[in-house]
């Protein structure tokens, strides 16, 4: 298919198979045609990813992908990267490797000061992500609903930047001039990332996009050499003939729009001081002017204060209520201002509820701040987009999921099916097995009464649903008192390790996820757990780990469900699958069990004393699936085989 644009080049030795020739044609051709949304349903391991890879080399634009979560995430930017190795594909997901944000608690007179960590790996690919969209056209920004967050005026992070070339005149001052002012700091024994070391008339810069350093060499006043070099033993790694020094921080002001932001911030703080005196509300009065006027003094002899983020309308310029600037201000437009670009949702039944809870959530927590006096109202306009405002600022747009929600089905005039795998492999038959079987007829079998005699008083407190199904099991022999979900699930995950598959067993809790994956390496098992406090890039090692064998079973909860790409995983294990409700919902189900698709030896285990709708809903559309499949094997001939793909490390 020919690029519109011929800016992308797909990299792959693969050519599109099963239903993926169909899908692409059609939703290239939507695109072509103006289509403003439309919707890929696509089974789990159809390949998703590389049928989206041809459509974006058709379509030939800047690209946005927005995943539901940074694992989900990571995974895309690895997958899109080896796609087009020539392109700038680029990960964007928040850089907070904790992050508790400022609150305040009225029933306690609890205030909650923010904390927070910053990652400075992901701050690093946040810098490249901008930096990209800025200097090129060939870019994908794989991110998260980070992408929605406040971000800072592009106009400035640009218009400030250091733009030098060989041959250049510019003084040895007037250079270390420039980078101070957009905020590099001076550090002549070992410059970080925003920071630059200044030995005679050489510059080593260390930019905040960068895990090099820029080398820049002045002779007689002019710009004689320029270099990127290795940070650790200072090598030369390219010669350069130009370069662009982007500022270390988004947030770009300058001592003009500080002065203006200061006279607005007074201003408002006036208005506001009359308005809860006139209330009677004296405390929270005298609260926000204390507040308030420290932050003033800060921002007037340091340039910066804690929670500078508050003012970022007064910073800005912008008016009440105006949207804020997220990474979408940083894509192009059209001259008549339209969004010039791809937005591609991936498993969007998550992703895009996501994204309508966010600015519902960010404003109900800084409403309660205001009205109890402890940041001015102001405050409220640093926030998430509204989903009106995301929509308004995409254009093109496709929905990727294997079990589309309401808003992506009522939208889309297309929605392509994807239903047959280019392996061959069809869903993975699903068997149902009791979460706690009854007793067998007693045995003196001694060996099981040395297997099962461990005591199980340790875990009385554990929240599985039945006492004996405790990871401790009691002192009577497995025939007595029969067997759990947890004995038969560790029998059949050590009969895939005997074949050198791998295990993935979902349950309800975090703790309950922890506890387990405990006993089982004291069982002797190789067990690790991944949930939501997982910090981001241990959940990529995990993971990484998982695939190269270095341990078999994975245990975890909502982490393990949407677009994990895992083709060693032979059996998905789901303890208490008949509990109703959000972890066990038909869309829970489905998606989960789709992590055994990409196995020819894949299989489903669901540990149910009774089969509720969502289960039942869940197995017939499997099943509905799994039968148009193998029709289609049996008409083109095909032998199913396993997804083969290459371990990837995050750069």
């Amino acid at each position: 298919m020919t690029s519109l644009h011929a800016r992308f080049q797909l990299d792959s030795p693969y050519t599109p198979a099963g239903d993926q020739p169909q899908a692409i044609e059609k939703l290239a051709r939507g695109l072509a045609n103006g289509v403003r949304y439309q919707t890929l349903l696509g089974v789990t391991g159809s390949g998703k990813t590389f049928t989206m890879a041809n459509v974006i080399a058709a379509y030939g634009k800047p690209v946005l992908v927005v995943a539901p979560n940074k694992t989900l995430a990571a995974q895309l930017y690895q997958e899109y990267k080896s796609f087009f190795p020539k392109s700038a594909v680029c990960y964007f997901v928040s850089y907070y490797d904790y992050y508790q944000p400022e609150a305040y608690i009225p029933t306690t007179d609890t205030y909650i000061e923010k904390e927070a960590m910053i990652n400075e790996d992901i701050d690093r690919f946040r810098h490249v992500a901008t930096t990209a969209l800025l200097t090129r056209r060939d870019v994908i920004i794989v991110a998260s609903v980070s992408c929605i967050y406040n971000l800072g005026v592009p106009e400035n992070y640009f218009s400030a930047s250091i733009k030098l070339g060989l041959g250049k005149p510019i003084t040895r001052g007037d250079l270390a001039k420039q980078l101070v002012k957009i905020g590099f700091e001076r550090n002549d024994s070992s410059p970080k990332r925003g920071s630059f070391r200044l030995r005679g008339d050489t510059f080593e810069i260390a930019a905040a996009s960068e895990e090099t350093l820029y080398r820049i060499e002045l002779r007689d006043q002019v710009i004689s050499s320029m270099s990127i070099i290795d940070a650790t033993t200072r090598h030369e790694r390219e010669h350069l003939t130009e370069i662009v020094i982007f500022p270390p921080k988004h947030f770009v002001t300058t001592v003009p729009e500080r002065e203006r932001a200061i006279i607005d911030i007074r201003d408002e703080l006036h208005e506001r001081l009359t308005y809860l005196t006139k209330k009677g509300l004296l405390l929270e009065a005298e609260r926000l002017e204390r507040r308030t006027r420290h932050d003033i003094e800060m921002l007037k002899t340091l340039g910066f204060c804690h929670g500078i983020e508050n003012y970022s309308r007064h910073l800005s310029g912008k008016l009440p209520g105006d949207p804020p600037d997220s990474l979408l201000s940083y894509f192009p437009r059209t001259a008549d201002g339209k969004p010039d670009f791809l937005t591609i949702i991936d498993e969007s039944h998550i992703a895009v509820p996501q994204i309508i809870g966010m600015y519902a959530g960010d404003q109900a927590r800084k409403k309660v701040l205001v009205e109890f006096g402890w940041r001015l109202p102001s405050a409220l306009d640093n926030r998430p987009h509204s989903f009106g405002e995301f929509t308004a600022r995409t254009g093109a747009t496709i929905f990727t999921s294997a079990t589309p929600g309401k808003f992506e089905l009522d939208n889309s005039p297309q929605v392509v099916e994807q239903i047959v795998r280019p392996t061959g492999l069809v869903d993975p038959p699903i068997e149902i097995r009791p979460v706690y079987a009854k007793p067998r007829s007693y045995s003196h079998d001694a060996g099981s009464q040395s297997r099962h005699s461990e005591s199980h008083s340790r875990h009385s407190e554990s929240h599985f649903r039945h006492s004996e199904s405790h990871f401790r099991h009691s002192e009577r022999s497995e025939e007595s008192r029969g067997r759990s979900q947890i004995d038969d699930v560790i029998e059949e995950a050590a009969l895939v390790e005997q074949k050198g598959g791998r295990t993935l067993l979902i349950t309800l809790t975090k703790k309950m996820a922890e506890e387990l994956t405990v006993f089982l390496v004291e069982k002797g098992l190789r067990a690790k757990f991944m949930h939501a406090d997982t910090k981001t890039i241990e959940r990529t090692e995990i993971l990484r780990d998982f695939r190269k064998n270095e341990f078999n079973i994975l245990v975890g909860i909502n982490l393990l469900r949407e677009g994990l790409d895992l083709p060693e995983v032979q059996l998905v294990a789901i303890l208490d699958a008949d509990r109703e409700g959000f972890l066990r919902s038909e869309v829970s189900l489905i998606q989960t069990m789709g992590r055994a698709a990409r196995n020819i030896e894949g299989r489903v285990i669901l540990y149910a004393d009774v089969i509720t709708g969502s289960m039942r809903r869940a197995m017939d559309e499997c099943g509905r699936r799994r039968t148009l499949q193998l029709a289609y094997n049996k008409e083109h001939n095909i032998t199913p085989r396993s997804t083969v793909r290459k371990v990837q490390e995050m750069e």
